[in-house]
């Protein structure tokens, strides 16, 4: 057990970022096409959304189209000046975690400094050995293998080792398919073949250790 290594998903996994957070990065992207495209709101809007159900991510889009600078589009869609009234704590979260056997990562597609300052917010960020964020992927987000693969290089992991904890369940499937075991934080009815096990929020994760 002690030898085991959670990987740890961000948003709508380790905190819900359903009310506040992902709109702002919504409205914040659909800006940014809007600034630097030159087109309007409505056009900015749908080619988020369609980059992002293309490719996992509208930057991956942006990047492959339109020769975006990854650092550039990052840093300007994730800026939070209220983000402390954003972040939504649970206070049993870092009980939770160090309750938990074994090593802990943060696998994010979201930048390090957004993912960093979430995971002070949440007051557990010295519980996790490294974040790893979109740009250690070199820009290859979930669930592309090759950013997973960057991961387990970077630890010296094998897959079978790993827990992957994760609100997406396409996230969840390539985790599955190098070897991991799977989480899915959801409250859908069923889950599909590739989820080990599925609980509606990650405080519930003592409880399912002898099914992991």
């Amino acid at each position: 057990m002690n030898r085991r290594v959670w990987i740890f998903d961000l948003d709508n996994t380790l905190h819900n970022a359903t009310p506040y957070i992902f709109p702002h990065i919504n409205r914040s992207m659909t800006a940014y096409l809007q600034k630097h495209l030159q087109i309007d709101e409505v056009q900015a809007n749908a080619l988020r959304m369609e980059y992002w159900q293309r490719y996992g991510a509208t930057l991956s889009g942006l990047m492959r189209h339109h020769g975006t600078d990854p650092d550039h589009f990052l840093w300007h869609t994730h800026q939070f000046p209220e983000l402390p009234k954003m972040v939504l704590r649970e206070s049993r979260l870092r009980h939770v975690l160090k309750s938990l056997p074994g090593r802990k990562v943060v696998f994010s597609n979201a930048p390090q400094h957004y993912a960093r300052a979430v995971l002070a917010l949440l007051r557990v960020d010295n519980l996790f050995e490294d974040v790893f964020a979109i740009e250690h992927t070199r820009y290859r987000p979930k669930p592309q293998f090759a950013g997973f693969r960057r991961l387990l290089q970077r630890h010296r992991l094998q897959p079978a080792q790993c827990v992957m904890v994760e609100d997406s369940a396409e996230n969840l499937y390539a985790a599955k398919r190098l070897g991991m075991r799977t989480v899915w934080v959801s409250d859908a009815p069923a889950a599909p073949a590739w989820v080990d096990v599925k609980v509606r929020n990650v405080l519930a994760l003592p409880r399912m250790l002898n099914k992991l």
